[in-house]
């Protein structure tokens, strides 16, 4: 609530850390609110799931990196395991060229990971821990929640990054990923629907 309420204030100042809203994202708002409005129930934080859209591709749908691929930069793996969780993805089979089958694979798979991070505590640590998972791996995650006493403390599972087998090199990404998108880029989408 505070990283949205300090974002409020910047967006109302006309400061949004340098950020600004790409030409391309208004093209694909409809089908974000409806999706993530379909998938997780008419509160979606739509705000969010516009960030995370924004920090993966920028809205380019044909936005590459060296794993991944689409406006929401899934991994071949991970598109193909998509289906498994999603019966409509997996009638259209692995598209992340597609903005509308990456936009319903970025909320069902943020949701699927939502739903199973209760151990994180309230809303906004169990999005902060999913945005983790679906840039590092839910696995990394998960590890560094063990290596703690208290698993609902954010700031304790990040500091536990590089000390669950994962490279210290992929943490400063992974940490700073949930920070930009949430505190960042989400109060420019705040018109869209709410956020975390």
């Amino acid at each position: 609530m505070v990283a949205v309420a300090i974002g409020l204030l910047f967006l109302a100042a006309g400061y949004v850390s340098g950020a600004e809203l790409p030409r391309e994202a208004q093209q694909y708002r409809r089908d974000l609110v409806r999706n993530a409005r379909m998938i997780w129930g008419l509160d979606a934080p739509v705000a969010t799931f516009a960030a995370q859209i924004h920090q993966e591709s920028g809205w380019r749908k044909d936005a590459k990196s060296a794993f991944a691929s689409g406006l929401s930069q899934f991994t071949p793996d991970t598109a193909e395991w998509i289906g498994n969780i999603d019966p409509e993805l997996a009638q259209m089979g692995p598209q992340p060229g597609n903005p509308v089958w990456a936009i319903r694979a970025l909320v069902r798979y943020d949701l699927w990971l939502f739903d199973r991070l209760a151990m994180a505590g309230g809303e906004f640590n169990r999005m902060w821990a999913s945005l983790r998972c679906y840039n590092g791996g839910a696995g990394h995650w998960l590890k560094e929640a063990r290596l703690v006493a208290n698993p609902t403390v954010r700031e304790a599972v990040d500091a536990a990054c590089g000390r669950a087998s994962r490279s210290p090199k992929h943490c400063p990404e992974n940490l700073g990923y949930p920070k930009r998108i949430i505190v960042t880029l989400q109060p420019l989408y705040m018109s869209w629907g709410r956020g975390v």
